[in-house]
């Protein structure tokens, strides 16, 4: 199986562009929208979405980070135990409309493990999900209200995210995950 190139940099960001669209349209503006972004890809595209949303409407949305690694179900299965990443909610939460952001929606877990440590910070009216990818191969009733792309894959696949602010080169890749 080869690896290819699936979103490269104009796509990602047409996508992110029109995610920011469908955000603002459904929730009738910017009032009290709050973007959190999952460690690591997912907070750079929560930044993005930020920026984004600030030049089309002018306004400087709120946005941070959630950082889901206490909180997921196969911690104790882990050899390594994952290093912390970044917990930066800039304002209470409670009544606000939270966008959270991640990369790549696959098993749902990262997610539901984001929403538990979301909660620890308040209540939310509700929490809205934006994804650049998603997958599929849900193990949860979990599901993105904003795709930048629907992918689907097989399970002897990865799909890799790559952002310019870490990676130096903004791209989405399916690469093989057999022989790993």
């Amino acid at each position: 199986m080869e690896d290819r190139i699936v979103m490269d940099e104009k796509t990602i960001e047409r996508a992110i562009a029109r995610i920011a669209h469908e955000i603002l349209e459904r929730n009738k503006g910017t009032e009290d929208l709050v973007i959190l972004g999952i460690p690591t890809r997912g907070y750079q595209l929560a930044m993005r979405l930020k920026k984004k949303i600030k030049d089309i409407e002018g306004v400087d949305v709120p946005a941070g980070a959630v950082d889901a690694t206490l909180y997921r179900d196969d911690l104790g299965m882990k050899k390594d135990q994952p290093p912390l990443k970044r917990m930066d909610i800039p304002i209470p939460i409670d009544g606000k409309k939270v966008i959270m952001v991640d990369d790549v929606l696959f098993t749902g877990r990262t997610i539901r493990a984001a929403m538990n440590a979301l909660m620890d910070f308040g209540r939310p009216t509700c929490i809205q999900l934006a994804v650049l990818v998603d997958r599929g191969h849900r193990e949860l009733p979990i599901r993105a209200d904003y795709v930048g792309k629907n992918i689907p894959t097989s399970l002897k696949e990865d799909v890799k995210v790559r952002l310019k602010e870490i990676d130096g080169v903004s791209e989405v890749r399916i690469v093989s995950s057999e022989g790993r």
